[in-house]
């Protein structure tokens, strides 16, 4: 799995964030986490991506998943 460019935008305090990156974790899947409370140069980019303003946004290989949706997620692994 570790062929996979994961980026998962999210907030130090969303819940949905947490149990996203405890999933992947769960699954030895390495990902880049970027704190879009704290960097809004990357708050603009995940909307840019998403057009959501919500978090969590998954980008696996580019395939965007918003929110903690583990049947899209494994789908995009897949």
């Amino acid at each position: 799995m570790a062929d996979h460019k994961i980026v998962i935008y999210s907030t130090q305090t969303c819940p949905y964030c947490k149990m996203a990156k405890e999933y992947l974790k769960s699954r030895h899947i390495g990902f880049q986490d970027i704190d879009v409370g704290a960097d809004q140069q990357a708050a603009e980019e995940m909307v840019k991506k998403s057009g959501q303003m919500g978090v969590p946004v998954i980008d696996i290989d580019g395939t965007i998943v918003v929110g903690f949706d583990k049947d899209a997620v494994d789908k995009a692994l897949a």
